[in-house]
């Protein structure tokens, strides 16, 4: 689906210049990705980049020269955004995620995670919102969680993507609330994602490492979100009525521990050093919900959703962050 549009091109050559007109293709389906520097927001991007979408990004602190940089909090600046554009999708993966962060900076973190998500919800006009929420508006009590059940959010995380949501569905009543577990993917830097940030403790295997063996997570994969993402967006030019509370998320049961032995696993490192904790965490930070698994089915009844195994997945992303460099140079060059 696209155009074609005129672009001229100039040719120079010895004592000669010729002028061409050349057909450029340009996709008709437009979208932009608020966050596109974050880890999801880069993969999002992608995947509407490489699936034939007019894609642009913004961002803020680490926007340029790739995306556009724009202040979510300036509601004027979102505006002149959108109207420039004018999107056919909005997908908004900016956000404060850390939940320690959101303890310790409540007042950005509800800036951006309710008032910035609310504006631009009411700004986007006929275009499709997809928000980014989170499993963390559970308490993990009682899972899995189906779209219809009541969120109780055990940390100031979860209640201002809570609040979020609602900002956004009461501005916008055709958006749509997409919410994902804890995430991993192409980082930039171990410490972007809560899975991958355990790489290095997994290498390391010279002290005795105790990891959490207690809490239930399901690991979800950037890349299938993205797909996910591009998958409702175009399900919904198709069908106008889409809209609400969505649910995805790997289907990959595991604990910290669980996950830190299967990325030893994959790469054929030992895992003898690492020790499971089974009883709950007690401690400083924000408290986490035990187990909210997300019942995905309102998406699969869709035909909407892949997932790529967990060791496939962690192998992709984390061998350039290997120690060992011969074990990187058998096995991918």
């Amino acid at each position: 689906m696209g155009g074609r549009e005129k672009e001229l091109k100039i040719h120079f050559t010895p004592g000669h210049v010729e002028v061409a007109e050349e057909n450029v293709h340009v996709p008709f389906r437009r979208v932009l990705v608020t966050g596109a520097t974050g880890l999801l927001g880069r993969a999002v991007y992608k995947e509407f980049q490489d699936n034939d979408w007019y894609t642009v990004g913004c961002g803020y602190s680490r926007a340029r020269p790739r995306f556009e940089k724009c202040n979510l909090l300036d509601a004027d600046a979102v505006r002149a955004m959108i109207q420039e554009f004018q999107p056919h999708v909005i997908v908004h993966c900016a956000a404060e995620r850390r939940p320690d962060v959101v303890e310790s900076q409540t007042d950005a973190a509800i800036q951006l995670n309710v008032s910035a998500a609310g504006n631009l919800a009411k700004e986007a006009g006929v275009s499709f919102v997809i928000y980014i929420s989170t499993d963390y508006v559970f308490d993990g009590r009682n899972p899995p969680y189906d779209v219809n059940d009541t969120p109780n959010p055990l940390n100031l995380y979860g209640k201002t993507k809570l609040e979020g949501e609602r900002e956004v569905l009461r501005n916008n009543m055709g958006a749509a609330v997409l919410r994902v577990p804890v995430l991993y993917g192409d980082v930039e830097k171990l410490e972007e994602s809560a899975i991958t940030v355990m790489f290095d403790t997994v290498q390391n295997s010279t002290d005795l490492i105790s990891i959490d063996h207690c809490q239930q997570r399901f690991p979800t994969y950037v890349k299938d979100v993205g797909r996910v993402c591009r998958q409702l967006a175009e399900s919904r030019l198709q069908d106008p009525s889409l809209r609400g509370i969505f649910h995805f998320s790997g289907n990959e049961q595991m604990t910290k521990y669980e996950m830190a032995c299967a990325i030893a696993d994959a790469f054929s490192l030992p895992s003898s050093h690492l020790r499971p904790i089974t009883e709950t965490p007690v401690g400083s930070g924000a408290l986490r919900p035990h187990n909210p698994q997300l019942d995905c089915s309102r998406l699969e009844n869709l035909g909407i959703g892949h997932r790529t195994p967990f060791k496939q997945g962690i192998k992709e992303c984390l061998w350039p962050f290997l120690h060992d460099k011969r074990w990187r140079q058998s096995v991918f060059h």
